[in-house]
C-alpha cells in the first residue's frame, strides 16, 4: 500500500540530501520529480498541477534552517501539503449514530459485500472495547449478480451479524421489507447491500434513487476499487451527482494500487474517506487518517497504527509480560520464542516493516523473505529445546546444539545464529532500559 509512491519520494529525498540549500535550479527539479511521481501514481493531472503549485509556494523564499538538512525541510513541506490535500472537507472521523440505516453502494467488483462484513466486525469490536453490544442487521437487494445474496449471508455469519433474506424480488420493494424488519425488531444498525453493475446504467441509478427516497438512509457509503486509478474519481462524481453519498471506503489497497484515488478523492470531492481495505479477512479494514497516510506515502512509517494493531491483537497482560521480559536481566529463549509468537499474531514481517520509519523501501523483497524464513527457523529451534535449555542458554554444549539442529530440521550454524541474535536483543534491551520506556510499543 502506497509502496510505489513511497519509493518515488524516498528516491527524491535521497537525491536532494546532497544539496546544501534551495536554489531555482534544484527547486525546479524537485517539482518535476514530484509531478512525475504523482502522475505515475494515477493522480489526475489537474490535481498534480495544484499540488506542485502549492509546494512551490511553500518553497519560494524558503531559507534553509540552521541544524536542519534541506532534504528534511523538503520532507516536512511535502508532508504538510499532503496532509492538507487529504484533509479537505474536514477530518475522516468515523462514527455511526444509533439507530441508523447504512446504504452501501458501488460498482460490481468493488468489494461492497465483503466490506459490509468488515464494517460489522469493526463496529462490534469497537463496541466490545467499551463493553457494549451492537445488534446489526444485514440484507441485500442485489438480485442481479449470481449468488450475491448468498455471499452476504455467509460473510454476515462470519461477522456475527443477523442476516435477513427479503421475500420481495423487486429491489425497491425488498428494501422496504428489510427496513420494516429493522424497525420492528429495533436493531441498532442496518447495512443494506445494493446492486452494482460493471458500468453505470439508468436502471441502476433509478433503483438507488428510489431506495434512497423510500428509506432515507442516514448514511450512504460509496465503496471504490482503488485499482481503478483515476477512473475511481469519475465513478465517485457520478454517484454523488445521481444519488449522493456521505463517505467512501477504498478497497484493494493491499494490491499494487497507487495513491491517486486517496489523494484526488479528498481534494476534489471534499468528502470523508472512512476506511481503506487492506485484505480479504474481517480485520483488514483500517481507518483513514490523513496524517498517517501521508507518513506512509513518504516512507516515514506509521508507528501509531502499528501500536493500535498490537493493542488489537495482543492483550495488555501479554504486552506487559513481554515488556518485563525484554527489560529484565533474566530474559530467556522461552521469552524470545513467546515474543516471536506474539508478533506473528500482529502480522507478517513484510506487513510490519511498512509501519516502521525508513524501512519499508530500504529492504528488498528478497531480504524480507529471508528474514521471515529466519524467524520461522528460530521458532523451530526454540521449540526443539528442552525447558531447561530455553531457560538457561549456558547449558547448550556442542552435543545439545547438534541434537537441537537435528530435531528442528536446521543446522548447528542456524542454532549459533539464533544464539547470536538472542544476545543482540538482550544488549539492545539493556540500552532501552537505560534510555527510558520502551517507546510505547509494548505497554
Amino acid at each position: 500500500m502506497f509502496d510505489f509512491l513511497a519509493k518515488k519520494f524516498g528516491d527524491l529525498f535521497e537525491l536532494f540530501s546532497k544539496e546544501t540549500t534551495f536554489t531555482d535550479e534544484n527547486t525546479a527539479k524537485i517539482l518535476d520529480e514530484i509531478k512525475a511521481a504523482l502522475i505515475d501514481s494515477d493522480v489526475p493531472y489537474d490535481v498534480v498541477v495544484d499540488f506542485t503549485r502549492q509546494v512551490k509556494q511553500d518553497l519560494l523564499g524558503k531559507k534553509v534552517l540552521k541544524n536542519v538538512r534541506p532534504d528534511e525541510q523538503l520532507l516536512k513541506i511535502v508532508y504538510e501539503r499532503l496532509v492538507k490535500f487529504m484533509s479537505q472537507g474536514g477530518q475522516d472521523c468515523f462514527s455511526f449514530e444509533i439507530p441508523s440505516v447504512v446504504m452501501v453502494m458501488g460498482l460490481q467488483g468493488a468489494g461492497k459485500t465483503t466490506t459490509i462484513a468488515k464494517l460489522v466486525h469493526f463496529v462490534k469490536t469497537q463496541a466490545e472495547k467499551k463493553r457494549k453490544n451492537r445488534s446489526i442487521l444485514v440484507a441485500s437487494v442485489d438480485f442481479y449478480r449470481p449468488a450475491a445474496v448468498e455471499q452476504l449471508e455467509i460473510v454476515a455469519q462470519q461477522a456475527a451479524a443477523v442476516f435477513y433474506r427479503a421475500q420481495e424480488q423487486n429491489p425497491v420493494a425488498a428494501a422496504m421489507e428489510i427496513y420494516q424488519k429493522f424497525k420492528k425488531d429495533r436493531y441498532d444498525l442496518l447495512f443494506l447491500d445494493t446492486a452494482g453493475r460493471l458500468h453505470f446504467d439508468e436502471q441502476m441509478m433509478q433503483e438507488l434513487q428510489q431506495i434512497n427516497q423510500k428509506l432515507l438512509p442516514r448514511y450512504k457509503i460509496l465503496v471504490l476499487d482503488a485499482m481503478t486509478g483515476q477512473q475511481s474519481l469519475s465513478i465517485a462524481q457520478t454517484f454523488d451527482q445521481k444519488v449522493g453519498f456521505y463517505a467512501s471506503i477504498l478497497t484493494k489497497m493491499d494490491s499494487n494500487a497507487s495513491a491517486g484515488a486517496a489523494l484526488a478523492f479528498r481534494y476534489v470531492l471534499k468528502k470523508p474517506i472512512w476506511f481503506i481495505g487492506t485484505g480479504e479477512k474481517l480485520p483488514d479494514l483500517q481507518e483513514f487518517v490523513p496524517d498517517r497516510i501521508a507518513q506512509r506515502m513518504l516512507n516515514m512509517g506509521d508507528m501509531q497504527t502499528l501500536i493500535e494493531k498490537i493493542d488489537d491483537k495482543i492483550h495488555a497482560a501479554e504486552q506487559e509480560k513481554m515488556n518485563k521480559a525484554l527489560l529484565s536481566d533474566a530474559m530467556s529463549l522461552e521469552d524470545f520464542g513467546l515474543q516471536i509468537d506474539m508478533m506473528n499474531k500482529v502480522g507478517s514481517l513484510s506487513s510490519l516493516m511498512k509501519y516502521i520509519p525508513g524501512i519499508a523501501n530500504k529492504l528488498s523483497a528478497e531480504q524480507i523473505d529471508a528474514g521471515e524464513r529466519e524467524v520461522k527457523r528460530f521458532r523451530a529451534i526454540i521449540s526443539s529445546m528442552t525447558p531447561k535449555e530455553r531457560k538457561d542458554v549456558t547449558v547448550l554444549n556442542d552435543s545439545r546444539k547438534q541434537r537441537i539442529a537435528v530435531g528442528s530440521g536446521t543446522t548447528v550454524q542456524d542454532v549459533l545464529i539464533l544464539l547470536q541474535r538472542f544476545e543482540q536483543v538482550k544488549q539492545y534491551a539493556k540500552l532501552l532500559k537505560k534510555s527510558g520506556p520502551f517507546g510505547g510499543l509494548f505497554r
